[in-house]
């Protein structure tokens, strides 16, 4: 999966959790849940969709490492084959 597609399918789960979020304002390096008024809640569904998209799974201990879209695309793409 290129990089691209690992945004695009960060970017579709955050819809899905938040719909009024549009990703072209989004701030690749803020805070998700700053950003899109998330709750904790809201955090864990998001990161259950992405896990439900892609197959990874994402320990709590590493929901730092997917609070902003650069840190979870990077961290996704560390987890899965990059093409």
């Amino acid at each position: 999966m290129t990089p691209d597609q690992l945004r695009s399918s960060v970017l579709q789960a955050l819809t899905e959790i938040a719909p009024e979020a549009e990703a072209e304002t989004i701030d690749p390096r803020r805070d998700l849940r700053l950003q899109l008024d998330l709750d904790s809640m809201d955090f864990l569904n998001f990161v259950l969709a992405l896990h439900k998209s892609l197959g990874v799974e994402i320990p709590e201990a590493d929901y730092r490492k997917v609070a902003t879209l650069d840190g979870c695309v990077a961290y996704l793409g560390a987890k899965l084959p990059v093409s």
